[in-house]
């Protein structure tokens, strides 16, 4: 049977400390489970650096699970100039930004404002696959007729707004075209808001 150590949720260089003890003291095949990228990719450096044939056997739902398979080459000792812990350390991830999309106009770019409105669909679309994501976008002056509008953008707001992204429309621009009733996603806000939002923001972005 085969020996599975479950290292989910502990920080690098454990997984490869779990991998290195089972080296030294267990069989020589076993699978360790690790969840997220980084501790996946430490562990392969660390087994291949040990001559061991290691691989993902499995992936999902963000767990891998390695198999490590193959003769131990030989006890690594504690003391090991070999190994150093340190190498085998995470990158400690940037504390979350505030970033605050604008979106001004109802087109992206110049030129062709039928072009323009599906370049910005798409472009409006394509931020959830972004890290990380916007914590609000603000929408004035004809970029409120997306929030007012049938179509993929519409569909992609109100899932970024599930995941947490509020969304924020002018309400003079609203009533300016007519469109205080036709509101589909998010909140109405004042012209203080929308500057709050900005200077408080650690990045500003907007696609024109």
């Amino acid at each position: 049977m085969t020996i599975q150590i479950d290292c989910r949720g502990l920080n690098c260089p454990e997984p490869v400390l779990r991998a290195k003890t089972a080296l030294e003291e267990g069989p020589s095949t076993f699978t360790l489970i690790v969840d997220n990228e980084a501790a996946r990719d430490n562990v392969l450096r660390f087994g291949q650096s040990r001559n061991c044939l290691v691989e993902v056997e499995k992936e999902r739902e963000g767990a891998f699970i390695l198999r490590f398979s193959g003769e131990k080459r030989g006890n690594i000792k504690d003391g090991d100039d070999s190994f150093q812990a340190s190498d085998y350390s995470c990158p400690v991830p940037a504390a979350a930004r505030n970033i605050v999309l604008v979106i001004s106009a109802d087109t992206m770019g110049r030129g062709s404002d039928e072009l323009g409105w599906a370049l910005l669909q798409t472009y409006i679309t394509t931020i959830k696959e972004v890290t990380p994501l916007p914590t609000r976008i603000l929408f004035y002056n004809g970029g409120v007729k997306v929030v007012a509008s049938s179509g993929k953008a519409l569909e992609s707001l109100k899932l970024l707004e599930k995941q947490g992204v509020q969304i924020l429309s002018c309400a003079t621009c609203l009533d300016y075209f007519k469109l205080s009733t036709h509101l589909e996603v998010g909140t109405s806000t004042n012209m203080y808001e929308i500057m709050h939002s900005m200077n408080n923001a650690d990045q500003v972005v907007s696609p024109f």
